[in-house]
């Protein structure tokens, strides 16, 4: 049974070795794409006056930082569990989420300041074939790294590739606005700073959304009902009787999982039977969901405060 929790964790370390190069390879390529788009929005935007264009361009540009601050948290979350603490540093990715959602809540107040003093000043913006092929571009290529985002954030769990994600199809959505915009910004000269005003709001309401999901969880969320019953199921298992599995705790610290839960035995089985028993389903839940277990048995004739509080 030992060998087959030492193989269960072996398989999980290259799992995680895996999860952590997509990871990286989506951080690295984000940095790539966003400081080449940053340069051509930033040189559009100069060139045309427009202030929705600069802005875009910038928020572009913290797409690259937030990616930069994603592999960093990443990288500390994968140090493994040390004195002060023993349950490792998996929450540093969560903490690297919330530097996004705060990143880009700065973004969309600078931006709002300078969209306001477009539209006091009547400042007409002048957009050309350059700005429209610029934006073009850019829709398209944010568009394919959120998803791409998206996929690596499925494929490994890791929220700060979800935000990530969405600060990319924030950037995409801009653009798009911005490409209408330039089809009315020569019959109204407030367009320009409306579309920078609707850009910043976009871009707060997206920082809003990922810095109240990087909190819940860090707070600590309710176990998900599907996974409590797949548990429910290996210990019934490996028993073949009903255990009455219940009382569940789980704490997610990303880079592993760690759950407590009761089961009710017969009250005159022996230690070492119900020793066993618990091993055996401990050693099956981290086999099947890579989740370390913590059992505690009740009598079968014994009602615990949760149950009698039903």
């Amino acid at each position: 049974m030992l060998m087959q929790k030492n193989s269960a964790k072996s398989i999980n370390k290259t799992f995680d070795k895996k999860k952590n190069l997509l990871a990286f390879s989506e951080g690295w390529i984000s940095i790539g794409v966003n400081v080449l788009l940053f340069g051509l929005k930033f040189w559009a935007g100069i060139v045309s006056g427009s202030v929705a264009i600069i802005a875009d361009a910038w928020h572009t540009l913290t797409d690259s930082v937030s990616s930069v601050i994603v592999l960093i948290g990443i990288k500390v979350s994968k140090k493994p569990p040390d004195t002060h603490h023993p349950f490792g540093h998996g929450r540093a990715e969560l903490i690297s989420t919330l530097f996004i959602a705060f990143f880009l809540g700065w973004v969309a107040i600078h931006f709002v300041t300078g969209s306001i003093e477009k539209l006091r000043h009547h400042e007409l913006a002048d957009f050309g074939i350059v700005a429209i092929i610029v934006t073009i571009v850019s829709v398209v290529l944010k568009e394919a790294l959120a998803r791409y985002a998206f996929w690596v954030g499925r494929k490994t769990g890791f929220k700060s590739m979800k935000a990530d994600g969405w600060h990319h199809r924030t950037d995409s959505i801009s653009s798009l606005v911005i490409l209408v915009g330039i089809l009315f910004g020569r019959l109204y000269w407030w367009v320009d700073g409306v579309l920078g005003l609707a850009v910043s709001v976009m871009i707060l309401y997206s920082g809003y959304k990922i810095m109240q999901e990087a909190i819940s969880s860090l707070l600590g969320e309710e176990a998900d009902a599907d996974l409590m019953e797949k548990i429910k199921k290996i210990a019934d298992s490996v028993t073949e009787m009903d255990i009455h599995v219940h009382n569940f705790r789980l704490h997610d610290y990303v880079n592993h999982k760690e759950l407590t839960c009761h089961i009710m035995l017969p009250k005159d089985m022996s230690l070492d039977d119900a020793h066993e028993i618990t091993t055996q389903i401990e050693e099956r839940i981290f086999k099947e969901t890579f989740i370390e277990t913590t059992i505690h048995c009740e009598p079968r004739d014994h009602a615990s405060k949760d149950e009698k509080s039903e």
